[in-house]
């Protein structure tokens, strides 16, 4: 297995990294975005891609960073979720981009509504409850995005003609 694919597998658990952490903490370390982001450069290298192809990840880091950055400024996400976006972004090229955002958004949707739906019935055991999880359960709680961010992420590979040369991704 070679260096790349090793450095390339660590996009998906740093996306379930970021998932776990907020589900429990309602917050994505700034650490681990900014390493997910530094950790492209030197598979981007390993991978030798071509000056355009680093224009066009650059690229869409940037454009996932004005996105989340403008959904944080309207208050639908927190400025992890945000940061982590545009981190991702950088890692899937235009395609796997698109897939992100989309896949991102359906997942994202049925989250914060399976939460809120939840919140009707047991927003009072919430009390009661593990504070990680009981959390989730208050009536004016947050919604944990980055869950939906990484299984938008991880979804979004399939589509991503960089990340599928470099895993060995199963058909589907």
């Amino acid at each position: 297995m070679s260096i790349t694919i090793l450095l390339a597998c660590l996009y998906p658990i740093a996306l379930f990294w970021a998932a776990v952490s907020d589900l429990t903490t309602m917050t994505i370390p700034n650490r681990l975005t900014l390493g997910l982001a530094v950790l492209f450069v030197p598979v981007g290298l390993l991978a030798h891609l071509s000056l355009s192809q680093w224009g066009i990840h650059l690229g869409l880091g940037l454009a996932g960073l004005v996105l989340g950055m403008t959904l944080f400024a309207l208050r639908f996400m927190g400025g992890g979720d945000a940061k982590l976006i545009a981190a991702a972004s950088l890692w899937l090229g235009l395609h796997g981009f698109v897939a992100l955002l989309l896949y991102t958004a359906i997942f994202g949707g049925v989250l914060t509504l399976g939460l809120l739906a939840l919140r009707q019935f047991f927003s009072l055991y919430a009390p009661k409850l593990p504070h990680w999880l009981g959390q989730h359960l208050e009536p004016k709680g947050g919604i944990p995005y980055g869950i939906a961010i990484c299984v938008g992420g991880i979804a979004a590979l399939w589509q991503s003609d960089f990340m599928s040369s470099l895993l060995p991704l199963p058909a589907l």
